[in-house]
């Protein structure tokens, strides 16, 4: 086979006889197709055309596919990074309300320690005790974005020792009737109660925020974009016995 299509080429290769044969056949002898005007096409030059085409779509859908996937990764790099600053941006939030709540029960203290003196006034070294525990508290401050553990052991440590200043505060109380009695009194015990709930929801949600927080920059594939951007662990509070634990309030 391969040696009659040489032979069937050679022969049409004239043109006078390819001109002739393709009249004949196509227009009926009419001499439309005429020598000179025929020219030979290099069947090489041919097939190095088809490749050149095969080659530019075959590069033209890798072009693709690598775009493609430049898109997506920059899709996910701008969510994920957006859900870390969301996420971060939550903790320093839960813990400027955690900030507002022991304000709140610092504020209620002067007028305690008032009211309680009033009748107990030869408890001064309870009363000073609760004094000084405020005072001490209400110096540490602690920026959400410089929250390490060792700023915020020291800020819940006072706060701690604001805690069971407290607590035997209201514990000498059970020896004064008349105390317990006025109605300031009775009044500020309940603003404390209050104060001491929320400082609890404030310290839970907090921790959780920031530990999920932990938890999502250590996680694959988003611990590449926090090393990369510089997302770091959030401290948050540790359980110490005794330390955080409510004051009883009494009525």
């Amino acid at each position: 086979m391969g040696k009659a299509d040489v032979n069937v080429n050679i022969w049409l290769s004239e043109k006078n006889r390819f001109a002739n044969l393709f009249n004949g056949v196509i227009y009926g002898g009419e001499n439309v197709i005429l020598p000179e005007d025929l020219e030979e096409v290099n069947p090489v030059s041919s097939v190095n055309v088809k490749n050149r085409v095969g080659k530019m779509k075959s590069m033209k859908k890798s072009t693709i596919i690598i775009l493609v996937v430049l898109a997506l990764l920059v899709i996910w790099g701008v969510t994920g990074y957006n859900g870390l600053v969301t996420m971060d941006e939550n903790v320093s939030g839960q813990w400027s309300n955690v900030e507002t709540q022991y304000q709140r029960r610092a504020d209620l203290i002067p007028n305690l320690v008032s009211t309680v003196k009033g009748y107990a006034s030869h408890e001064k070294e309870t009363l000073e005790g609760v004094v000084e525990a405020r005072s001490q508290a209400t110096q540490i401050k602690v920026d959400a974005n410089d929250l390490t553990p060792e700023k915020l052991a020291e800020y819940q440590k006072a706060q701690g020792a604001v805690t069971s200043a407290l607590g035997k505060l209201l514990a000498i109380t059970e020896n004064y009737p008349d105390l317990k009695a006025n109605q300031n009194f009775l009044e500020l015990q309940a603003q404390l109660e209050g104060t001491e709930n929320r400082i609890n929801v404030a310290r839970t949600n907090f921790n959780n925020a920031a530990k999920d927080f932990n938890t999502a920059i250590r996680r694959f594939p988003r611990n590449i974009l926090a090393s990369l951007f510089g997302f770091e662990k959030r401290a948050y509070f540790e359980a110490s016995e005794g330390a955080e634990t409510a004051p009883q309030v009494q009525f």
